[in-house]
């Protein structure tokens, strides 16, 4: 059984070309969705997939009704593989349940695989050529040495609450605890 899942991404926009495309490829089911596709929460998309079962077909108009990343769309492709579920999009003319559409499916898998690791890769070589240059990464200290001396004498002194420490030292007092734990000077 082929199901249809249409979404735009505003209350103003309009699903009548999607859901005339769905109808016209034989979807007996159509779920609607008003909602962007940065939005997790897609309870229609939920309900749907809810739906299906084995050897059932999922429909959508085009890739990116469905998923708001090429990421998020393999992920919910290989779901419905997992559970024998096919999955077509009209507009680029993909079928899982075709041996053709699962290739060109899969190499659009591997594309973003191979661009995540590209991505690492330069990642880790920018990483490297700054620790070459001497640049360490991470946040700067929230506390330096003079800070952490006179924090440690303000504290000392039980009757300075930890909040007024924190002011004087313009941090909040989660940082001061990460520091002294308990507030304790030791």
């Amino acid at each position: 059984m082929k199901i249809g899942y249409a979404r735009v991404s505003t209350l103003e926009q309009n699903l009548d070309l999607q859901i005339y495309a769905l109808r016209k490829s034989g979807c007996t089911h159509i779920f609607e969705e008003k909602k962007s596709g940065k939005n997790t929460d897609r309870p229609e998309l939920q309900l749907c997939i809810k739906s299906l079962r084995p050897d059932d077909v999922l429909v959508v108009w085009r890739m990116d009704r469905l998923g708001r990343s090429l990421k998020d769309l393999i992920s919910i492709v290989s779901g419905l593989e997992t559970n024998k579920i096919g999955f077509e999009s009209l507009t680029e003319k993909i079928d899982t349940t075709t041996a053709t559409g699962k290739l060109i499916f899969h190499f659009f898998g591997a594309m973003s695989e191979f661009e995540r690791n590209l991505t690492r890769e330069r990642t880790m070589a920018g990483l490297s050529a700054a620790r070459a240059r001497g640049r360490v990464g991470g946040r700067k200290l929230a506390l330096l040495e003079g800070d952490m001396v006179i924090a440690r004498a303000m504290l000392a002194d039980r009757s300075i609450p930890v909040s007024e420490v924190s002011k004087r030292l313009k941090v909040g007092r989660t940082t001061l605890y990460k520091y002294f734990p308990g507030g304790k000077v030791g």
